[in-house]
């Protein structure tokens, strides 16, 4: 490494770890390829996660705009060099692909490469992505690299660095899958939890509702005094049933909550509601420490509410929502630049929008909860809670 051994050696760690911060597939794939390029000091860098039907399941790359990317058009087949370190699992190290008998082209919106280095990520036998570089840049202070007739190109040296990071991008990769297919099973196991919970809560009560009503329907005609107290028994239990679903239901605390806290639970959710809607979703949080279950979950409910409405009522371009430490307490704001309301008139109309599940969340915490809102203004949902 031109660098040195001991600059070499912190940029290695320095990479290594920002691929062990990440828990999310998509965010450690981002951070692979960028640390990749970065390290490397190569112009473009991608990786391909392979699917089982010739395709890429997921495809990263970094060096090329937003705007490139999608003028380049669908994602890569398995063909050519590609499939070559998918299905023989060894490194390609070319002085430039162009040349290479297996080239097949790119689309006219491709960026030029020329010199190319990949390798295949390995999970035991498993080949779990491929990891490639191209047009390695010139080290800094010496001559620019002839182009685009080859490059700099890529050194043994280069090749054995890679390796070990792909190693390590194994190893980022299998944990992150591990972790996502964790939560799956943890939400699976909190939907069976709370479905055991509502039938026995609640099963027994509306099976007793139904007899009552049925007995109420019998007595109308020969005995009413009798079917007005079967009836007021019918109000009791739909009452009670009422109790226990809530009760059920406020007490499937998310899972997330626990283990990742409100900041990365919040961020989390924003950004694959970023990913699954064409409004740009974003997040911030300032400073705010871990509260108390009760406020956290609230905080969340209001946040998940307030963002449905957005996404899906106010055609919003952007929705922010930022959580932050205002004095000794914490302040969640949901912002969208949507078609905006009357918050009177939905009132009266009786379209709450979830509005009162919101506020009853903030009061039942000791916090409390206003909305901004005019027609042609867009909204923003502003929540308080003590603590943080």
């Amino acid at each position: 490494m031109s660098q040195g051994p001991r600059s070499g050696l912190a940029a290695v760690s320095s990479a290594l770890l920002a691929m062990s911060r990440h828990l999310e597939v998509r965010d450690v794939l981002k951070t692979i390829v960028a640390s990749a390029r970065e390290l490397l000091a190569a112009q473009y860098a991608a990786l391909g996660v392979p699917d089982d039907h010739g395709g890429f399941a997921q495809f990263v790359v970094d060096g090329v705009s937003e705007e490139q990317w999608k003028a380049i058009g669908p994602l890569p087949r398995q063909h050519g060099i590609l499939a070559a370190m998918l299905q023989q699992a060894r490194a390609e190290r070319l002085a430039d692909v162009r040349q290479d008998p297996r080239f097949e082209g790119w689309p006219s919106a491709h960026p030029e490469m020329s010199d190319f280095l990949g390798l295949p990520i390995r999970d035991g036998d498993e080949v779990i992505g491929a990891l490639f570089l191209a047009n390695k840049l010139r080290p800094v202070g010496e001559n620019p690299c002839p182009e685009p007739q080859g490059g700099c190109g890529f050194t043994q040296e280069d090749e054995e660095l890679l390796s070990i990071l792909a190693q390590h991008a194994a190893i980022a990769l299998t944990n992150a899958r591990l972790y996502e297919r964790s939560r799956e099973l943890t939400i699976a196991e909190e939907r069976s939890r709370l479905a055991h919970e509502l039938h026995d809560a609640v099963a027994q009560k509306l099976f007793s509702l139904r007899l009552t009503a049925q007995a109420a329907a019998a007595l109308v005609d020969r005995d009413p005094s009798r079917a007005k107290g079967e009836l007021h028994q019918v109000a009791t239990l739909a009452a009670e049933a009422a109790d226990e679903l809530r009760a059920a239901v406020v007490e499937l605390r998310p899972a997330a909550l626990d283990e990742d806290g409100l900041v990365a639970t919040l961020r989390t959710q924003v950004q694959v509601l970023d990913r699954a809607h064409a409004a740009r979703v974003t997040f911030t949080g300032h400073g705010v420490r871990a509260l108390p279950a009760a406020q956290e979950e609230a905080l969340l409910r209001v946040a998940q509410e307030a963002l449905h409405n957005a996404l899906r009522h106010s055609g919003a371009q952007h929705v922010e929502v930022t959580l932050r430490k205002r004095g000794t307490d914490t302040v969640l704001r949901v912002t969208d630049d949507g078609t905006g309301f009357d918050p009177t008139s939905v009132r009266r109309a009786g379209r709450h929008l979830g509005l009162v599940s919101m506020r009853d969340r903030a009061s039942g915490i000791g916090g409390s909860l206003t909305v901004e809102s005019a027609p042609g203004k867009g909204t923003t949902i502003e929540m308080e809670a003590p603590g943080g």
